[in-house]
């Protein structure tokens, strides 16, 4: 009786570890499942209470936000929505867009000034003559008129025609394809542009109203 008693004891003590592990393994898998559903709550709610930005017509300037983009506003904004524009009836995509304005940040900072670098730092071309650099772009005299180069459709336009006839500009670093239109001292000179434009053309990428 001792012995069967015994092994009875030991089944019994197997059966409640068994069920045990079992209720263990349940909870276990319970716990999972919440977790997993509270995630996804969690990351459901993220994406509609992110901020988004918000996108604006290029062709309509009154609608542009007072406190710019990106720390850029007023005439600098606008100017840049003209170079957008441009390029859109030109045919450039967003990465022909972001260049253009990248180039003006770092030519002009998004101002239509009538004078460049000779005027404000004493440079002269490789040539020994006094640069002649004006406009958003800072073109030289033999980019066109003194109307033209401040004419910031007309200026915007000649940069991309020239840009349009460099092969392969797409692959380039976007630093460099500027460069080799604008021909300037550093080709990495506007690379320090390149989040600050792409912000500025993302926003002036909104629906116009009909």
């Amino acid at each position: 009786m001792s012995q069967r008693r015994s092994r009875a004891t030991v089944l019994r003590r197997r059966a409640r570890r068994r069920r045990e592990r079992k209720r263990m393994l349940r909870i276990g898998a319970i716990t999972i499942s919440v977790a997993l559903a509270l995630s996804a709550v969690f990351v459901g709610v993220g994406l509609l209470t992110a901020p988004r930005g918000e996108r604006y017509c290029a062709e309509r300037p009154q609608t542009f936000p007072d406190q710019g983009v990106a720390g850029w506003s007023g005439d600098q904004l606008m100017n840049a929505a003209i170079i957008v524009s441009t390029a859109r009836t030109l045919g450039f995509g967003r990465d022909g867009q972001v260049l253009g304005v990248m180039a003006a940040m770092g030519e002009s900072s998004l101002h239509n000034i009538g004078y460049g670098d000779w005027e404000t730092s004493g440079v002269r071309n490789p040539d020994g003559s006094r640069t002649s650099s004006i406009g958003l772009f800072q073109q030289q005299k033999w980019w066109g008129s003194d109307e033209e180069r401040m004419d910031p459709a007309t200026a915007a336009t000649k940069f991309y025609v020239r840009l349009g006839k460099i092969a392969g500009w797409q692959q380039l670093p976007p630093s460099h394809a500027i460069h080799r239109v604008q021909i300037n001292a550093d080709q990495e000179h506007y690379a320090r542009f390149q989040d600050d434009a792409t912000a500025v053309v993302d926003a002036l990428s909104g629906p116009c109203p009909g």
